[in-house]
Formats: C-alpha cells, sequence, structure tokens
C-alpha cells in the first residue's frame, strides 16, 4: 500500500520560476524549461515545448508586462501530459490567436487557453502529450537546430549567451 502511494507521488512533477519580464527573461524561460525538461528525462518533448515557452513567454513581455512585475513560468508533468503555464500581469489584455506566435502554440499543443488569475494577472497555458507518438506527429522541419544547444549551459565571454 505504501509503495503505490510514493510510485503516485513520484510521477507527479512540477517546476516554477519567476523571471523578469524583459527579453532576457523570456530567453531564460526557454533554456530553464528545456533543461528542467532534460533532468525529468523527457528529451523527446523539449522542441515542441521550448517553442511554446518561447511564444508565451514573448507574449508575456510583450504584451503583459507591467513595468516592475515579473512573469511566472510554470511545468507540470503528470498522467501523460505536460502543463505549461505562462501567468503575467496584464489580466486585462487576452491573447487573441491570430498573430504568429499563438498560431504556432495552437499547432504544436493539443489544446491551449487562458485562465484569468492571479488578480491582476492572467494565465496563458498549453498542454502536450507525453508520449513519443505524439510529439512525432509534428514535422522536424518546425524545429530549427541552432535554438537547441547540444551543451547544457552555453556560454559566452560573459557566462550567459
Amino acid at each position: 500500500m505504501n509503495e503505490e502511494k510514493d510510485q503516485l507521488v513520484a510521477s507527479v512533477r512540477q517546476f516554477g520560476i519567476q523571471l523578469s519580464a524583459t527579453p532576457r527573461g523570456a530567453r531564460l524561460a526557454r533554456l530553464r524549461a528545456v533543461e528542467q525538461l532534460r533532468s525529468w528525462e523527457l528529451e523527446y518533448v523539449t522542441r515542441p515545448a521550448a517553442h511554446i515557452v518561447a511564444e508565451l513567454a514573448t507574449n508575456a513581455v510583450t504584451h503583459g508586462r507591467v513595468p516592475g512585475r515579473d512573469f511566472r513560468l510554470a511545468l507540470s508533468a503528470a498522467d501523460g501530459t505536460l502543463r505549461i503555464e505562462v501567468t503575467d500581469t496584464r489580466g486585462d489584455r487576452l491573447p487573441v490567436a491570430t498573430g504568429r506566435g499563438l498560431l504556432i502554440v495552437e499547432g504544436l499543443a493539443e489544446r491551449w487557453g487562458v485562465r484569468s488569475g492571479p488578480v491582476p494577472g492572467k494565465t496563458v497555458w498549453a498542454e502536450l502529450a507525453l508520449s513519443q507518438s505524439a510529439v512525432s506527429r509534428i514535422p522536424t522541419s518546425w524545429f530549427p537546430t541552432s535554438q537547441f544547444p547540444t551543451t547544457r549551459y552555453p556560454t559566452t565571454r560573459w557566462g550567459t549567451t
């Protein structure tokens, strides 16, 4: 009985980070998401997830930014689904799926949506199936390889990229 409970808890994975609402914060969101998925041994889903995180974080920085306020990235993996959430502080500006970014999210995710809160913000979320067959249906031509470095932490002369 106790072993079953331990297995259930171990199958739910969560990660969250608060980042500055700047282009650098959006880039760090993508890099941290990829690294977290690799640590969860979910490498096969890193490419579509990285694109979704990049688009949602960029939208949060571009359209949901309030000076002096951050945005939050959350990842959770449970029951065969990866849920990506980006929360910003502009609940009055809801996303519309007419721009290029959300069309990419719509094409990659199994489903996506928006929920109000926490006040005064909103959370835009997207879900990916955690099966290799579901991920393999996405054309590889959608993913430029240059965005996914082979080293774990690419560095420049200044220590970050």
